[in-house]
């Protein structure tokens, strides 16, 4: 009978990355600096000889990083490989095993696996990563008693710094964690190490390139968990309703938030995406409905004007807002200034708060300032917030413009 030996070709491991391999537990987090190898050490944990007739699954915080790691993959394994379905990113190999890629844009679809291990890339990119360890990646683990892997490069003081205290725990038994410096990956010479010292700020070093958490000192909104509150069940008599929009379909979220003017604080958030535009339609209309808004500001970019003249058309009284660098310099100073002043009111939703406590802002060489989410993340929540806040304050604000609201006329200025 021949046998037939396949090979493998993976980089060997640094002393750093053998050493996380050899103390790992069963939920491993590597905290670690840009280039420190973390991409190639959950590559050769995806190769692993123990895990490789099993299940796989390898988890990105985005669709396009989830893309790039894709192509490696497939390249290295080619030698084992029985099947390849680049549409539903798997690979299938000789040894009854699987490689599956998940992009966690949408960590709902992952729902219902079974793996031998889970593999978490740029983990502290992840929105809601506890959230999708305790309800998507801890029970696709349940029936191989599988274990996982969190790497990546630190990001405030996040999901991914919790998971990293629980490695250094010694209660935790089942979780271990390491902090690996991009200084622990031999390749790199001491000089460029020392270059980037001199180049970048204290603070942006010690996080990408000593794998230090620091506390966000540039966030943008400050204050945010100490505008929480219980939203109420519904619609009060007396009270005045807007609604903001943030339009989306596929990989990105439409986000849609209704505020009580009057206190200023969020009632109803609703969240969701790859759903045609009908329906999302159908939802922004049963909201407004159930709370009778009195505007609803919507950004009109790309595919917001067709859906705003739609709603136009059966009556909704749809405001349009052509967002720009200065307009959304606007809304984004105000939502600024009401938190800092603990003059909103939020409820305890951990999408809206994990977008308002990453979302960055930077200088341009005009003086003006860009505000966006990080790489990987989201801001759909955020923008639909300041758009309600913005009706908000336009309907208590300048002289009557003959929207009427309870039979009471209510002042707000054009958009």
């Amino acid at each position: 009978m021949n046998t037939q030996t396949l090979t493998l070709t993976l980089p060997r491991p640094h002393a750093a990355q053998a050493r996380v391999i050899r103390e790992a537990g069963r939920f491993n987090v590597v905290d670690c600096g840009r280039r420190f190898g973390k991409t190639t050490l959950g590559i050769d944990r995806a190769a692993d000889p123990d895990v490789l007739p099993y299940p796989v699954a390898w988890f990105s915080p985005t669709y396009k990083m989830m893309a790039e790691v894709w192509r490696e993959a497939v390249r290295i394994f080619t030698p084992i490989t029985a099947r390849r379905n680049a549409q539903e990113r798997r690979l299938e190999f000789i040894t009854g095993g699987l490689l599956e890629f998940w992009s966690l844009d949408n960590p709902d679809v992952a729902r219902g696996r079974k793996y031998r291990r889970a593999i978490v890339d740029e983990a502290a990119m992840v929105s809601l990563l506890l959230d999708t360890f305790q309800h998507v990646i801890r029970p696709a683990l349940a029936d191989y008693r599988g274990d996982a892997w969190f790497l990546s490069t630190p990001k405030g003081m996040n999901d991914f710094k919790t998971m990293f205290d629980w490695g250094q725990d010694p209660a935790m038994s089942e979780w271990r964690s390491w902090q690996m410096p991009t200084s622990a990956n031999p390749f790199i010479h001491p000089d460029e190490i020392e270059a980037m010292r001199q180049e970048l700020p204290a603070r942006t070093f010690n996080q990408e390139v000593l794998a230090v958490f620091t506390e966000n000192e540039d966030a943008v909104f400050r204050g945010v968990r100490n505008c929480l509150a219980a939203a109420p069940a519904g619609p009060e008599r007396g009270r005045w309703y807007v609604m903001g929009v943030d339009w989306a379909q596929s990989h990105d979220f439409t986000a849609l938030v209704v505020m009580d003017v009057q206190a200023r604080q969020v009632v109803e958030i609703d969240r969701f995406n790859q759903i045609g535009w009908d329906v999302q339609r159908g939802r922004l209309a049963a909201m407004a409905a159930r709370w009778g808004v009195a505007a609803i500001v919507a950004e009109q970019n790309s595919m917001g004007g067709p859906n705003i003249e739609a709603l136009q058309r059966e009556g909704l009284p749809v405001y349009a807002f052509q967002t720009t660098n200065q307009s959304k310099q606007n809304i984004m100073v105000a939502l600024q200034l009401a938190f800092e002043r603990g003059e909103i009111r939020i409820p305890d939703y951990p999408p809206l708060i994990a977008e308002l406590e990453a979302y960055e802002a930077t200088r341009l060489p005009s003086g003006r300032w860009r505000y966006e989410a990080p790489a990987g993340m989201h801001d759909d929540t955020v923008i639909a917030l300041a758009l309600a806040l913005e009706a908000a304050n336009a309907m208590t604000a300048g002289p009557a413009q003959g929207i009427v609201v309870h039979d009471e006329p209510v002042s707000i200025s054009p958009f």
